[in-house]
């Protein structure tokens, strides 16, 4: 999971995919990038900085006076392919032929490892990193030469390119790319598993378009939301911010990535016509019943949110009890979500760091701890301590997702099936294991249905997660293998750096 935006102007457009980013910065803490082009008449010299870190750390004010131009895009990155600890990885990437790109990506291409064997051996193009944004790029800008060498460039070849880049990759991808000259290409994969959309903004210098991960980067940047891009659609935004559409996949089908809704995204957020507000507000109903069957709503003298994805849920979930609703967890605002946090020990650290309990909700009373998810149970186990050590007299847990059993290979950095505390076990294995005293899960197909329901186009979910079920039909136990060794890799490395740190602390 990453967040992406990509900008069409004739106003310097630094600024604003600066804040753009930061309205997306919950996507992606691990590092974070912009490229410009301009400022000349053509726009066919691209700016960029990148680095890792949050957006307000990794630009200062002289990067930012450093990226002139009326055309741009940017990138906050989550890593989940390739290596999280190399800066080189973070986006845009960039390539020289044809015309000069520069691409942001959001997703896992599933087939990668097959396709650097292609370009090095077939293509004869040479990558540098693991990233599978770099094998992105350089199939995309072999597609498109193949299909630009009429000049100068039209839409229609643009889409070619685009049609040619679905048969070859696999995977989810949501894709922001420009062309130097020429303007900017966004598209996302034939079941739509990222999201992406676009707005309009009218200003004095003339028309301005943004396409971004969600609408609620444009809403804050005062665009006018026009629309999702479609499942295999491409769009191609020339210099004067004309619009130009087509489908360029064979069989498009929309199956959003469910944890979308669970967690990823904003609630303020609207994605493939679904409020992500409203799917929390209905997964909380559904929850509510799980309880009910599970256990006597008598028993439950307060239901708590984990700040702060669950509230919509757990405050749905207490007014179907008729249980009181409180606030017992105060979050610090200035730690990095915890599921996204690279490394298991930085995660441990942080989580009394981010949430703090209020004594006075918790003293004597029967709890409803409310998760918007459990996925390594790390946290889980912490929070229900907590609410123990702040007196609770029995503590018990509902997720407003179903048990994540699951690795997912689409863009979302789930743990390999060894750290999934639901795979392989009971429910009582896993209650047992974070130490509450009940704990209920939502069901899987009444997630689904309360969330496909409020919008009839999407035909179903990416929900691998917690199905098992990867609807892109390629992956094999290879690719789990191949997640698991990067993994390992990962974690040696932040080893090493937490060993240099020590061993430097210790000689200062």
């Amino acid at each position: 999971m990453c967040g992406i935006v990509g900008v069409i102007s004739k106003a310097p457009v630094n600024q604003l995919i600066y804040d753009a980013l930061l309205l997306l910065q919950h996507r992606g803490q691990d590092a974070a990038g912009i490229v410009t082009a301009g400022p000349d008449a053509l726009g066919r010299k691209f700016f960029m900085h990148k680095a890792r870190g949050m957006v307000k750390d990794v630009f200062r004010t002289r990067d930012m006076r450093a990226l002139p131009g009326t055309v741009g895009l940017g990138q906050v990155r989550y890593p989940t392919a390739g290596n999280a600890f190399n800066e080189e990885e973070a986006q845009p990437f960039y390539v020289n032929a044809p015309f000069g790109l520069v691409l942001v990506h959001n997703g896992n291409l599933t087939n990668a490892h097959d396709l650097r064997k292609e370009l090095f051996d077939i293509d004869r193009r040479h990558l540098n990193t693991d990233s599978d944004t770099e094998v992105l790029i350089n199939v995309m800008a072999h597609e498109l030469e193949l299909a630009g060498r009429e000049l100068p460039l039209t839409p229609e070849a643009v889409f070619k390119a685009v049609a040619a880049v679905h048969k070859r990759i696999k995977g989810s991808y949501a894709v922001v790319c420009l062309i130097a000259g020429y303007g900017m290409v966004a598209f996302r994969d034939p079941y739509g598993i990222r999201p992406l959309c676009y707005g309009e903004a009218d200003l004095p210098e003339g028309r301005e378009v943004m396409v971004a991960s969600e609408s609620v980067a444009l809403e804050g940047t005062s665009h006018r939301f026009v629309r999702d891009v479609q499942p295999g659609e491409a769009l191609f935004v020339d210099l004067d911010g004309v619009v130009h559409a087509k489908q360029c996949a064979e069989n498009p089908t929309l199956h959003p990535c469910v944890f979308e809704f669970v967690y990823l995204a904003r609630p303020d957020s609207v994605i493939d016509g679904v409020s992500v507000y409203q799917a929390r507000l209905n997964m909380g109903e559904t929850l509510a019943q799980r309880v009910i069957s599970t256990m006597p709503p008598s028993d439950i003298d307060v239901v708590i949110p984990i700040p702060e994805s669950s509230r919509p849920s757990a405050m749905q979930l207490a007014q179907k009890l008729g249980k009181p609703y409180r606030e017992g967890f105060v979050k610090n605002r200035y730690v990095g979500r915890t599921f996204i946090m690279p490394g298991q020990s930085a995660r441990k650290k942080s989580v009394r760091q981010k949430l703090n309990a209020i004594g006075l909700e918790f003293k004597g009373r029967n709890v409803l701890l409310v998760d918007d998810s459990i996925v390594r149970g790390t946290t889980s186990k912490e929070i229900v301590q907590m609410a123990r050590e702040a007196g609770a007299a029995k503590v018990y847990l509902a997720s407003a997702a179903p048990p994540v059993r699951f690795p997912n290979v689409y863009g979302i950095d789930m743990p390999t099936k060894a750290e999934l505390v639901a795979h392989g076990r009971t429910l009582e294995d896993i209650r047992q294991i974070i130490g509450c005293d009940a704990l209920i899960y939502q069901d899987v197909d009444a997630m689904k249905r309360v969330i496909g329901q409020l919008n009839p186009a999407i035909k179903g979910f990416e929900a691998s997660c917690f199905d098992g079920e990867y609807i892109t039909g390629d992956v094999s136990a290879a690719d789990f293998a191949a997640i698991e060794s990067q993994r390992l890799t990962q974690k040696d490395e932040e080893a090493a750096s937490n060993s240099r740190l020590a061993l430097q602390n210790k000689q200062d």
